[in-house]
């Protein structure tokens, strides 16, 4: 699929015909904006640096190494939507993604993470990934071959009785005299009951019918302790060795589908292609999303827990300007991964960072704070808004809920005047409102069936006008 998106290394026409589909920048930002409101020159940025990734594909072989990703910094106040653009960004092109904390990790020679695992982890969630498409590409082979199991396991071979015994061992001794029993019939009629089996499993109607099966046995993990303070797991390749052993367990048809549905498509993929396609779009695609990077900035006197900052940065030059990092399904190179890096830089600023790691980042957008007007359309807006979702999980209790324009105008202006009284934690702020303000519904709403709730503007400053007046309760319960 990416090989057809991003071009890949096959040249033929249908590749270069399903290039011509990825997404524009404006199509890149038309689709964050069904979910993330304003911030318009971050998801410009980040939209050019996915199409250069498209256009370097396009390259000849020889100049397509040369092009380096596009870094991009992001500096803003928390809860204004940096995560949410790389991870909706990410989400949109099915790129692997993973999203990492600077302050979580130490330079080598500390107890704690370091940085490589980074890509060690990236790699384990492309893997998964492709795992997951090559597998939905098999399930209807692997459905199928999981009914011809399940009938096999309800309809078994039947056991040899005492009698076919001894006919057997009569034709040992005389094969003149004594008739061999019928198999072929007897194989007929288990045909015919297996098929008779097979088409009520397709139907449903064993479903809640209980059947006894073997199930894979997962046993705990060996952890060793590795190279820079990470846990290295030997039970993959310990089980390539022993296989994992199996028990019989009892359960409902219909569990028992999906379980040897699951172990088909299993063997029906290949785990070699699999392996050679993540590390593909690793290398590729992938997207590193490293937030706090502020945090590593900091300049400090090399005392206490201060004295590995800008040691982490050390460790994360290599990987950012390109390596090889081994991982347990080989080398991945890091050159043309892209990282997105992201911090409020209250305290320090970006060119408080290595000068090198600096160059490593060109681009840099700086996103605003949100005002009322954005709380707004946050509220209204996006695909996935807050009033949307407590909505319908209110509904589920039979409870219907109406935001009018003028409550949600009183509880973007709540949003905002908290933020400016406690502490600016942007978007998040609108939670801690809403939860608030339908807290009492929330917890009646199982007597509440059939009930209609407006909130307008006159409910919510019932609700939370007097905690907006005491400076005290907005700064602990708002």
């Amino acid at each position: 699929m990416f090989k057809k998106f991003f071009g890949g290394n096959d040249e033929d026409k249908e590749v270069k015909k399903d290039q011509e589909k990825f997404l524009t920048p404006k199509e890149i930002v038309k689709e964050l904006d069904k979910y993330i409101v304003g911030q318009h020159e971050a998801k410009k940025a980040v939209a050019i640096a996915l199409r250069n990734r498209w256009r370097r594909q396009r390259l000849p072989e020889e100049m397509r190494d040369e092009v380096a990703p596009k870094n991009i910094i992001m500096i803003g106040p928390t809860g204004v939507g940096k995560t949410e653009i790389a991870r909706r960004l990410a989400k949109l092109v099915k790129a692997p993604f993973i999203k990492v904390e600077a302050t979580k990790f130490t330079e080598v020679g500390y107890v704690g993470r370091d940085v490589e695992s980074i890509i060690r982890d990236l790699v384990e969630i492309a893997v998964t990934m492709v795992k997951e498409e090559k597998m939905e590409a098999v399930m209807e082979r692997a459905r199928e071959l999981a009914y011809d199991r399940l009938a096999e396991i309800m309809v078994p071979e039947p056991k040899p009785s005492q009698q076919s015994i001894q006919s057997l061992f009569d034709v040992f001794l005389s094969p003149q005299k004594a008739q061999a029993p019928d198999f072929e019939k007897e194989q007929s009629r288990l045909r015919d009951e297996r098929n008779r089996i097979k088409k009520l499993l397709k139907e449903g109607k064993l479903d809640n019918e209980v059947v006894e099966i073997a199930v894979t046995v997962e046993t705990p993990g060996v952890n060793v302790i590795g190279i820079g303070g990470d846990l290295a797991n030997i039970q993959d390749m310990l089980s390539s060795i022993f296989p994992k052993p199996k028990k019989m367990r009892k359960m409902k048809v219909k569990e028992a589908l999906r379980y040897l549905t699951q172990e088909e498509a299993q063997k029906l993929i290949d785990m070699d292609e699999v392996i050679r396609e993540a590390i593909d779009r690793v290398e590729n695609q992938g997207i590193v999303f490293i937030d706090e990077i502020d945090k590593v900035a900091a300049k400090s006197g090399g005392r206490g827990p201060d004295v590995s900052r800008e040691g982490v940065q050390r460790d994360l030059l290599p990987i950012v300007e390109g390596s090889k990092i081994s991982t347990k399904y080989g080398l991945v190179r890091t050159d043309h991964i892209l990282f997105i890096a992201a911090g409020a830089f209250h305290i320090a600023k970006p060119s408080d960072l290595l000068p090198e790691l600096q160059g490593r980042f060109p681009i840099r957008v700086e996103l605003k704070p949100l005002t009322k007007e954005d709380f707004v359309r946050i509220l209204t807006e996006p695909k996935n808004a807050l009033t949307k979702q407590y909505k319908a999980l209110l509904e589920t209790e039979g409870v219907e809920i109406e935001f009018t324009p003028d409550g949600i105008e009183e509880i973007a202006r709540i949003a905002e005047e908290a933020n400016t009284k406690a502490e600016n934690i942007g978007a998040r702020r609108l939670h801690t409102v809403i939860e608030k303000l339908l807290e009492e519904i929330s917890f009646n709403a199982p007597e509440m069936k059939g009930e209609k709730i407006t909130i307008d503007q006159e409910y919510v400053r019932s609700k939370l006008e007097d905690i907006i007046e005491n400076e005290d309760l907005t700064k602990y319960i708002l």
